[in-house]
């Protein structure tokens, strides 16, 4: 914390936005950085929905005992019109020994009062949900970079491929692997720490595919066989995944637990096929079954570029059900 102050400290903190990791984070951060400055300082945290104007009005006048004080207002969004206005009240001239933190949505709900920290000068933390694939590769080289390591891009990519988007999984996998390595985080680095976690991958690839998400179905099968899964599991659970697509599909409109039994497989499986069975008709599936099958034979038969008879696959059963689509 070097080079905090008592006067670097701001007197209103906006955190504002969706994502709890972050906005969690914001808080404990806030309050770390008072404790330097102020190891005995006083922190109380409130709920703004439940607040009355009284009890702020005390809690936000000047302490008998000085030292600081930290006032942590969580849901924001929540406080009731007169809460809200006698905070903005205050915060035109907060007081120095006091750092008011607001957790707010950031959504239309209590907008307004948002706003109006916002005028006054609250120092505003970002917290919304991340967009998009990018700012998640960013969020973790991000994390990488705060604990003293190295990550490349394509590292970042393949731990969101492993672990998925939610970011305390990935912020924990981050910890984890800058505690287990040198903090020199390349792809391979990722690769051998994560290759227990893909067995799943083949039915990964196969139910994107099944529901045309190329992309998804790419990034799958290129993980899986970065990691080292063998393409006749991959080749087997895409045959499958037609396969039961088509059977589900051919049983008609039922109620998955009674087509459970009827068709033999569980219930879970049958409402899976169901929804990967839209958009698909019987010429579609007809086809797509004939490329599953030519991939197993070239997978099984040891073609010279299994890899590819597996992208091809991928391919092919996407242009089934759209070249099938009604």
């Amino acid at each position: 914390m070097g080079g905090v102050t008592a006067a670097s400290l701001p007197p209103i903190l906006l955190v504002l936005g969706d994502e709890e990791l972050l906005a969690t984070r914001a808080v404990t951060e806030a309050v770390a950085k008072v404790r330097s400055v102020d190891p005995d300082v006083d922190v109380r945290e409130y709920q703004a929905g439940s607040l009355t104007v009284g009890e702020i009005a005390e809690m936000l006048s000047p302490s008998l005992f000085g030292g600081r004080r930290v006032l942590v207002l969580r849901a924001g969004q929540d406080a009731r019109k007169d809460l809200a206005t006698a905070l903005l009240a205050y915060a035109k001239n907060p007081d120095p020994d006091v750092q008011l933190v607001v957790l707010h949505l950031g959504g239309a709900k209590g907008k307004a009062f948002a706003d109006g920290l916002k005028a006054a000068g609250a120092t505003v933390v970002p917290a919304m949900k991340l967009k998009g694939h990018r700012e998640r590769v960013a969020f973790v080289r991000d994390e990488i970079r705060r604990s003293g390591g190295k990550c490349t891009e394509d590292a970042a990519e393949a731990l969101i491929a492993a672990v998925g988007g939610d970011l305390r999984d990935l912020a924990a996998a981050c910890s984890q692997l800058i505690a287990d390595t040198d903090g020199r985080i390349g792809a391979d680095t990722v690769a051998r720490y994560y290759r227990g976690r893909v067995e799943v991958t083949g039915f990964t690839v196969a139910d994107a595919t099944m529901i045309g998400d190329i992309p998804g179905a790419l990034e799958a099968l290129r993980w899986a066989l970065h990691v080292g899964v063998d393409p006749v599991p991959i080749a087997d659970a895409l045959a499958d995944g037609v396969r039961t697509v088509a059977r589900v599909a051919a049983a008609g409109r039922g109620d998955p637990y009674q087509l459970a039994s009827t068709l033999g497989m569980p219930a879970w499986k049958v409402k899976n096929a169901q929804q990967r069975a839209r958009g698909w008709t019987p010429e579609g599936l007809v086809e797509a079954m004939r490329a599953a099958a030519e991939c197993n034979a070239a997978v099984k038969g040891g073609a010279d570029d299994r890899a590819y008879a597996l992208e091809k696959a991928v391919f092919s059963v996407a242009a089934a059900r759209r070249g099938g689509a009604r």
